[in-house]
């Protein structure tokens, strides 16, 4: 069985940023704590720059439709940096003029100040790392912010920025459904164009793992989110992915992207990609740690420790992995777009998974049903084919 792709796939670009100023108990993201020494912010964009270049070949001429920097605390490189950063990106590849551009940041005071300086760089969507209003909840969670600097923050990345995002954790430790209710009215109050809400988890290779702290139990985690759905609702935002709700015409279109089973460049220490070729997909991984990786670029010209070329078996699993995690699903067509397969090769895994409540019948859509949604994990692996 051989793929072969009519056309290829959007393109959008990420840029890992590795550092953050103190690493979270619950954090599992590639993310290191800055020394005192601080970090070498020249050196890393260079090899940003030089990682960018080496996948030129396998994409060229194809125009970047998003740019998203995440890490990390990216806001802690300088506006002037963002602006090099950007501009030699603009050199290298074609970006769409009406790119969604996007800045990952955190609601201290330092970063906040530098807001205005991002704008006129040309990023124009901040994603702010709030996780809670409330400065017990925050101390528990390990942010350096509190609950004042959050709201402080919102107000000026709105001043500057028309698409804000609001990152929110519920089900934290000790928290009501009364906290959790305050900490969303709160959000809502600001009128984000985003909100992006999610289960604090305890993930392997964490402090909180090692050191579990004391959750709300299901029954109670279930009340939050399902307190929080109808607040959101009722204040006119859409839940369009499993953690992700906007208002109209607001929906990040990078993460869209991943869930629609585009193409993404992924450079930067830890950084993942996906390039598509008319007969081919390939994923590959660069070195994680930072030091790592800048040696790499500057000693052997590239830091990939993984470049693997998707098999016919893998990859309708793949495409569905993401795609069920949109509650509007994706046109079934999209499937043979996107993977090169005929739809008749997930035909019976479909109609088990319709069978059990977790798919919906429609005949043009690939969509999970509100049962499907809650018991995602479950949908997902209906896809999974043995080796």
């Amino acid at each position: 069985m051989t793929i072969k792709l009519a056309a290829l796939p959007p393109l959008s670009l990420y840029i890992h940023f590795p550092w953050c100023e103190k690493k979270c108990p619950y954090c599992d993201f590639n993310s290191h704590q800055i020394k005192d020494t601080g970090f070498d912010e020249a050196r890393y964009l260079r090899a940003l720059i030089q990682d960018l270049q080496t996948e030129l070949p396998r994409i060229w001429g194809r125009k970047v439709q998003t740019i998203f920097i995440g890490g990390g605390t990216p806001s802690l490189i300088s506006p002037a940096g963002i602006d090099w950063l950007l501009s030699s990106i603009r050199a290298l590849v074609p970006l769409d003029p009406a790119a969604e551009i996007t800045l990952e940041a955190n609601p201290g005071s330092v970063e906040a100040a530098k807001f205005a300086a991002f704008a006129g760089t040309g990023i124009n969507r901040i994603s702010l790392g709030i996780q809670s209003f409330h400065d017990a909840q925050l101390q528990a969670l390990g942010r350096i912010h509190n609950g004042n600097q959050a709201r402080r923050a919102i107000e000026i990345a709105q001043t500057h920025f028309q698409a804000v995002n609001l990152d929110l954790m519920y089900a934290l430790p000790q928290q009501t459904c009364a906290d959790a209710t305050v900490d969303l009215r709160t959000a809502l109050a600001f009128n984000p164009t985003h909100l992006s809400l999610y289960h604090l988890t305890l993930e392997p290779n964490t402090l909180f793992a090692s050191q579990p702290p004391v959750l709300p139990n299901e029954d109670d985690s279930d009340a939050i989110f399902e307190n929080n759905l109808a607040l959101l609702t009722d204040a006119g935002y859409a839940r369009y992915e499993v953690s992700a709700y906007s208002k109209p015409q607001q929906a990040c279109k990078h993460n869209l992207n991943y869930w629609q089973f585009g193409d993404y460049i992924g450079i930067g220490a830890g950084a993942h990609g996906k390039i598509s070729l008319p007969h081919s997909i390939t994923r590959q991984v660069r070195e994680r740690h930072p030091e790592t990786y800048m040696h790499a670029m500057e000693t052997q010209g590239h830091a990939l420790i993984e470049t693997r070329e998707l098999t016919p078996s893998e990859i309708p699993f793949e495409f569905m992995l993401n795609a069920l995690r949109l509650t509007a699903g994706v046109a079934t067509t999209s499937f043979a777009e996107r993977t090169g397969l005929s739809l008749q090769t997930i035909g019976k895994e479909i109609e088990r998974a319709t069978a059990k409540g977790l798919l919906d019948s429609h005949p043009t859509t690939i969509k999970p049903t509100a049962l499907g949604l809650q018991y995602l994990n479950d949908l997902q692996e209906l896809f999974l084919k043995s080796p």
